[in-house]
């Protein structure tokens, strides 16, 4: 939410200014391994037993978080070197006016992802009071909703590298850490006094493949892909926004997921929340992780006001902010989220295919700024790519289940927007 005298009126359509770029590799890291923490992704690698047995669950973990890391780094580094959010990303790669049509979806699922962080932490919340003996009234989910909320709100209210630097970095971090450490520590007592040699030798029970695990891994870094570049054009460094991204989201993933697997070996229950509980400190460990989930929304949030304002620059960042953060609340609080979680990870699909060709489109040395600067009103083949890419992702579990979804789709766009470039450089500047 910076801006200057010299700022264009389209924030989200122009390259940040060089003095505007003042993130660093450890707020790259801090900022994506916060986001990379959450009660969700916990719960997630839970769902990975007991179809797996622990070490392929451990593998898959492995596997999908360095790879879908990478992705999600690889791309903040397109949006540090080239200083344009993801909504000037999409019209570079899909012309000027066929991009609006990505950024509308991105919008659509921020606000919805947006809701799903506010309805997590409201039911840990209520969970949390229950336990402690209070909050048994039926209104306390309302309040609660209403209070992270307007916690969203205030936070929007603000400045987003300010926010990152100062409060995340400095605060939040270390204490999800702690906390993070604590839990770990609890649940690998648990599994020492039934025998970590007894667990380990569990053997997985079927119905899911490592490549489909693989894809369940993969799915929470590539969630982030079209919110990435919002953040990473205040770095310095593209190196810096690449490996920074990619170290802290890689371990925050393997560390979250792995913990979800530890509490289902040794303590199963279908509430994680619940199961958390038991552990020895677990209240003050989960609150802490819950005071974690605030960024998640803030990030949806921010994000799809840098959207909205890249469509309406009329209105600031900031102002979209507050109506976005506003509208997430009342979603949150009438809305039956739990249900529209499949229709959420249906519209996310999209995004695998975007940015395989994105990524094939920009990679390589592409001056993603000239190409937007030059777009046309559609970028024809770029357009054709992504819907085939759609198709593909989905097609594709009908004709092998052991396959998983999204590698393969990323793989096959990423190769078509590579293969085809010459359609988008033609008379186009490449930096060295």
């Amino acid at each position: 939410m910076n801006s200057s005298s010299s700022t264009p009126a389209n924030q989200a359509l122009s390259p940040l200014a060089a003095q505007d770029r003042v993130f660093v590799w450890r707020d790259h890291a801090s900022l994506w391994f916060s986001l990379g923490v959450g009660l969700l992704v916990m719960q997630m690698g839970a769902y990975l037993l007991p179809a797996l047995s622990p070490l392929q669950a451990m593998m898959a973990i492995g596997l999908g978080s360095v790879v879908g890391a990478g992705l999600l780094g690889w791309v903040g580094k397109l949006g540090c070197d080239s200083g344009l959010s993801s909504a000037g990303l999409m019209h570079s790669v899909y012309g000027r006016n066929f991009a609006r049509l990505p950024i509308f979806l991105n919008i659509i699922q921020l606000l919805g992802w947006g809701s799903f962080e506010l309805v997590v932490m409201r039911d840990a919340t209520v969970a949390l009071g229950k336990q402690s003996g209070a909050m048994t009234a039926a209104y306390w989910p309302w309040l609660a909703t209403l209070i992270w909320g307007s916690v969203i709100l205030l936070l929007m209210s603000g400045n987003m590298t300010t926010l990152v630097r100062r409060i995340i970095s400095r605060v939040a971090l270390p204490l999800v850490i702690v906390s993070l450490l604590w839990l770990s520590w609890q649940f690998l007592a648990m599994a020492s006094n039934t025998g970590f040699a007894v667990l380990l030798s569990r053997e997985g029970t079927g119905g899911m493949s490592m490549l489909s695990a693989v894809d369940l891994v993969i799915a929470m870094p590539i969630s982030w892909l079209p919110l990435v570049a919002d953040y990473a054009r205040h770095g310095k460094s593209g190196k810096s926004a690449l490996t920074g991204a990619w170290t802290g989201f890689a371990l925050a993933n393997i560390w979250c997921y792995s913990l979800g697997v530890l509490v289902a070996l040794t303590l199963p229950s279908e509430d994680l929340v619940t199961a958390l509980l038991l552990a020895q400190g677990g209240l003050i460990a989960l609150s802490l992780i819950l005071l974690d989930e605030v960024d998640n929304a803030y990030g949806d949030a921010y994000s799809g006001a840098m959207s909205a304002h890249s469509i309406l620059p009329a209105w600031s960042i900031r102002r979209w902010g507050l109506l976005i953060a506003a509208l997430c609340t009342g979603l949150a609080m009438v809305l039956p989220m739990h249900s529209l979680e499949p229709f959420l990870l249906l519209l996310s699909s999209c995004f695998v295919p975007l940015f395989g060709v994105m990524l094939g489109r920009l990679a390589f040395g592409t001056n993603a700024v000239e190409l937007m600067r030059d777009a046309p009103a559609v970028r024809w083949d770029a357009v054709a790519i992504w819907v085939l890419g759609i198709a593909f992702y989905h097609l594709l579990p009908l004709l092998s289940s052991a396959m998983g979804s999204a590698l393969p789709t990323l793989v096959l766009t990423f190769a078509a927007a590579v293969a085809t470039r010459q359609l988008q450089h033609r008379g186009q500047p490449v930096q060295a």
